[in-house]
């Protein structure tokens, strides 16, 4: 079984991101993730606009994904995200970047942009390891 199908077995049982939202992890790596979804009426607003709300879930779900897979059980003690943009695709993009890794602590950045490149949002999480590998 390939890393990527690993992933997506273990992360399945996320079900808010995986079924509500329709995340997909489309590739995993060592501290790396890149996760994304189809924009649906479901994820937008009165206006049309994709809520605040399904961008920080796809940026949260990426930073789930890229701070635990094969690595210590880790959660998000704080986070922060910049809405920076809309989306003028049809589907976002999330991207981790580990910037540091600590022995208790790691600190993670999220990209998150549209199939067309658009930049919509950046979000950085700082996760506190729970457990040992």
């Amino acid at each position: 079984m390939s890393d990527l199908e690993k992933a997506r077995k273990f992360f399945e049982g996320d079900f808010y991101a995986t079924k509500a939202t329709g995340i997909i992890i489309e590739e995993v790596g060592d501290y790396f993730a890149r996760c994304s979804f189809e924009i649906t009426r479901n994820h937008q607003n009165a206006y049309g606009g994709v809520m605040g709300g399904a961008i920080f879930t796809l940026a949260d779900y990426t930073f789930a994904v890229s701070s635990n897979f094969n690595q210590p059980q880790t959660v998000s003690i704080t986070s922060q995200i910049n809405f920076i943009g809309m989306a003028k695709g049809k589907k976002l993009i999330a991207e981790s970047r580990l910037i540091k890794d600590g022995r208790s602590t790691c600190l993670y950045e999220i990209n998150i942009t549209d199939e067309l490149g658009t930049k919509v949002a950046m979000a950085t999480f700082t996760g506190m390891k729970l457990s040992s590998k």
